[in-house]
């Protein structure tokens, strides 16, 4: 693509809440790692306390902070509760978790990805804080080494592979004799090369990673992947080989090898990670996907069949939230209008009757159910999905493991009538460039 053809003179106005979504998230790590010094910091008094007489003791006056959370971001938590999960805990019971079977295992690992969101409106600051990378097309899933062996899980949790690696504690050859070596891998399985191409990490060795920031995770997992060997030709113990990515600043020179560079594997999409951002369990604004039909074969979603519907569909839940249910109007598979109000609320009530429809559909919380988007569309007030003329279509498939995140829900109903194309990512670059070189020759003037 020549520069002429990506120059734009206008940014694309919001459309979204994306953008204080993604300041609250990070208002949110930072409150956290304050808490985290706090509770250092208190350890670190109590103990050297434990060492003094009791009458040091009382002189002692403990310099300890009391920091109150602020508003906003106890508000932001109560919106975000049901899509992040608890890292901690995750990581905490890992050992645990290898041990579970059936349903149980493929709950606890279905539920440890981070997922990023689609990006909806361009982030602010994009060519300074933020990298950019082509994302493999395949099957996204964790990559666990543990115990002298190594098992992948799909995003539902199911079981992929269980093989030997060049990864900690991976392999018989080997085997750490400490129960905490054990690595975690969040990777996208690449099947024409049988590839595990390497996006992110969240434990290496028995050392969390959770709480690193992407900038040092991405150079942690570059070095490392290195020096085990696990970037090499597949061998008797180590069944399939690992990559890692080639991850550019997205200036404009980055975005456009990431876009239109030459890579080993097939593209589907682009992956944007804010530099600053730690890995946490759930939806996160702090990542983000973008696709058009030019480094993606799938920019809108295709049925069963591969065909793509006349009539945008989106896989919901009650994991959506009571008051999209309550507000939005459904239409049944048999025309007939239909109010979510609390007695037909699926986190309320376990089965109703459609009007017209010959059996009893029975719900229970948390089931997924399907909905085309009708004439009415999409109805966004102040950056929030408000209401949606829904069709009811059914259960979706029992495989599923989440329902659609409200940011694909958007992006696909973008991608139909309005698109985010890459002239609006490349507009914005060019724009914070400019606003920077204003900010310095202002202060060059002063």
């Amino acid at each position: 693509m020549s520069s002429h053809d990506i120059r734009r003179p206008f940014k694309r106005p919001a459309i979204s809440d994306q953008q204080r979504r993604r300041e609250l998230s990070l208002l949110r790590q930072s409150q956290n790692r304050r808490d985290a010094q706090l509770q250092a910091r208190r350890l670190a008094s109590t103990l050297l306390s434990l060492q003094s007489t009791q009458h040091d003791y009382n002189e002692q006056q403990l310099d300890i902070e009391v920091t109150k959370v602020p508003a906003e971001l106890e508000s932001y938590a109560e919106e975000t509760e049901d899509d992040y999960g608890d890292h901690k805990e995750a990581h905490h019971d890992l050992r645990q978790a290898t041990k579970l079977r059936g349903h149980e295992a493929r709950l606890w690992f279905a539920k440890q990805l981070m997922h990023p969101e689609w990006m909806i409106d361009v982030p602010d600051n994009l060519n300074t804080d933020w990298y950019v990378f082509a994302r493999p097309a395949g099957k996204r899933c964790f990559v666990v080494s543990s115990n002298g062996t190594t098992i992948s899980r799909l995003r539902n949790g199911i079981l992929l592979h269980r093989f030997p690696s060049a990864l900690p504690n991976g392999a018989r050859t080997n085997n750490s004799k400490s129960a905490q070596s054990y690595c975690i891998l969040d990777c996208i399985f690449h099947e024409s090369d049988e590839t595990y191409y390497v996006i992110d990490g969240v434990c290496w060795a028995g050392i969390s990673l959770y709480e690193c920031a992407a900038e040092f995770r991405f150079f942690w997992l570059n070095s490392k992947l290195a020096e085990t060997g696990a970037c090499d030709a597949p061998s008797t113990y180590h069944r399939y080989r690992f990559s890692t990515l080639p991850v550019y600043n997205c200036d404009k020179e980055g975005l456009q090898t990431a876009y239109a560079g030459q890579v080993p594997y097939v593209k589907d999409g682009l992956l944007f990670y804010n530099k600053h951002a730690h890995y946490q369990t759930g939806n996160t604004p702090l990542a983000l996907v973008w696709k058009d039909e030019n480094c993606s074969q799938y920019v809108i979603d295709t049925d069963n069949k591969g065909q793509v519907p006349s009539q945008q569909q989106e896989v919901t839940g009650s994991s959506l939230g009571n008051s999209l249910w309550q507000k939005c109007k459904v239409k049944a598979a048999y025309n007939t209008p239909l109010w979510w109000g609390p007695s037909l609320d699926p986190a309320n009530s376990r089965s109703f009757s459609v009007p017209g429809c010959p059996y009893k559909l029975e719900l229970h919380c948390g089931d997924l159910i399907k909905f085309a988007i009708g004439e009415g569309g999409l109805v966004v007030v102040n950056g929030k999905l408000e209401k949606a003329d829904l069709q009811f279509l059914g259960k979706s498939n029992r495989a599923r493991a989440f329902a659609d995140s409200y940011s694909k829900v958007l992006f696909q109903h973008a991608a139909r009538y309005s698109h985010l194309r890459i002239e609006h990512l490349f507009a914005s670059i060019s724009s914070c460039v400019e606003d920077g070189n204003s900010t310095q020759d202002a202060e060059m003037a002063g």
